[in-house]
């Protein structure tokens, strides 16, 4: 289910699941799933954010002046 829906719908659905657990009064099988569901959301998200850090780049200007990509180096 995760996999169909997008970044922003899995975030959404991850707010939904943690108020529902927040409040406390979801019978002990229904809060199982609701984890389930959410453990499930969080390795998705996980998922496409490292795919995203993995496509960030940084333009540099080039040894011609015009700009060039180059691996985004967080350490900088």
């Amino acid at each position: 289910m995760a996999e169909q829906m997008s970044f922003e719908q899995q975030l959404l659905r991850l707010e939904e699941i943690v108020r529902l657990l927040e409040k406390g009064d979801a019978k002990l099988e229904d809060s199982l799933r609701l984890f389930e569901e959410g453990t499930a959301l969080v390795r998705g998200c996980t998922r496409l954010l490292d795919e995203a850090e993995q496509k960030v780049v940084r333009l540099v200007k080039g040894p011609d002046g015009l700009p060039t990509e180059a691996p985004f180096d967080a350490d900088e």
